[in-house]
């Protein structure tokens, strides 16, 4: 068992020590090509729960994390208006992981540097009107308080990049603080508070949120789909006051990506008439869907009406090449969910929304129309597509 635990530890500082290569290049220069699916494709869980039933949930200590499992997080996106000094629109995105490097019954350890738990951190901006995007990360150990999560009151952090709550057993109103450097613009920062405006949403079966056939391949799934944002943001010089609409997940899982999956889309579109919308679609790689797919319909009143495989419609309408990494993302989407007035047309507000940090994904703001005609806004995001050329690093 001893040797199978070093063997884990191993190959995890080995997988995440692969997606540390360095990725950024200068103007101009290409920049290595890093999938998730690589760490997410590791197979040696052992010591971690895995999920493979549905559970009761207890808030609010299952808004906090789950340390017996390995893979969390906390996401957050949303679409900003800005009314001072000068309209403006802009999107954001700041998604706090836990990764588990050891499961909890190997025993403390003293040293105030000891962990368990790596926390990693991506968070970008979109200025749709001055067509710019910013991304940025943190990958922190939990050692000296540096990261973490705590319930009462609650808050997850990873360094001076968190979200919280005032003192008590609630989690709202909720803040959401991160600021970073950009090279060229200097502080590119948010500060919001956030309002949920619908009940939590238990995703998938009662929260069991299966993602392949295997047991255990699956995670529990919860949601807030329609919260209020405001606060403010700032890009170099320009600070704004911002309101808007964002959408919380929080998952967790030990679990291990089917071999013949390479990857997913996932969309969350927030429409004006009151409606949320999620579907992804987690692909095999000969590019078909599989049967885990799946999403669902919030409706304006909070009720939720689930989407199996198989009834809804996506198609590709565009396609975007990044000149960075070579990869080729979908560009436009239309989705379609007959029996509930669903027929959309899904466009990025900007194409190069790809975050190029030590994995490559496309995380970004988009418009939800029909007869071109605007009805929402939302994020989208793809995982697992490759460069087209020979710039990237290994393909999956």
């Amino acid at each position: 068992m001893r040797e199978a635990r070093r063997h884990w530890l191993a190959s995890a500082c080995l997988a995440l020590l692969c997606l540390l290569l360095p990725s950024c290049g200068g103007d101009g220069e290409s920049v290595e090509y890093n999938s998730p699916v690589v760490f997410l494709s590791m197979e040696n869980r052992e010591g971690f729960e895995r999920v493979e039933d549905v559970r009761e949930f207890s808030f609010p200590r299952d808004h906090g994390g789950h340390e017996r499992t390995q893979i969390e997080w906390w996401y957050f996106t949303g679409n900003l208006s800005a009314k001072k000094p000068a309209p403006r629109e802009l999107g954001f995105e700041l998604t706090l992981f836990r990764v588990g490097l050891a499961p909890e019954e190997e025993g403390a350890r003293e040293s105030k540097w000891a962990t368990r738990q790596l926390y990693l951190a991506h968070f970008a901006v979109t200025d749709v009107d001055g067509a710019r995007f910013f991304a940025f990360e943190r990958l922190t150990r939990e050692g000296l308080g540096l990261a973490g999560w705590q319930l009462e009151p609650f808050r997850v952090w990873n360094e001076g990049w968190s979200i919280s709550a005032p003192a008590g057993d609630d989690i709202w109103p909720m803040r959401l603080q991160a600021s970073d450097r950009d090279r060229e613009v200097g502080k590119v920062a948010v500060d919001l508070e956030l309002t949920p405006q619908k009940p939590l949403v238990l995703q998938g079966d009662r929260g069991f949120s299966a993602k392949g056939p295997e047991p255990g391949n699956a995670s529990y799934y919860l949601q807030f789909p329609r919260i209020l944002a405001k606060g403010s943001v700032q890009i170099g010089a320009e600070g704004f006051e911002v309101e808007g609409l964002t959408w919380m997940d929080h998952e967790w899982s030990t679990s291990v990506l089917s071999p013949e999956l390479a990857g997913w889309d996932w969309f969350a579109l927030q429409l004006d008439d009151g409606r949320d919308v999620m579907v992804y679609q987690l692909r095999r790689r000969d590019g078909s869907a599989a049967a885990e797919s799946e999403g669902s319909i919030v409706d304006k009143d909070g009720r939720i009406t689930r989407l199996p495989y198989g009834t809804f419609e996506l198609s590709v309408t565009r396609r975007w090449t990044s000149p960075k990494t070579g990869v080729e993302y979908p560009a436009g989407w239309t989705l379609k969910i007959p029996g509930h007035d669903v027929d959309l047309a899904v466009t990025p507000a900007l194409d190069d929304q790809e975050l190029r940090l030590t994995t490559t994904y496309w995380e970004g703001a988009v418009r939800v129309t029909s007869a071109e005609r605007l009805l929402g806004k939302g994020y989208v995001e793809l995982v697992g597509y490759e460069p087209t050329d020979d710039r990237g690093g290994p393909k999956n």
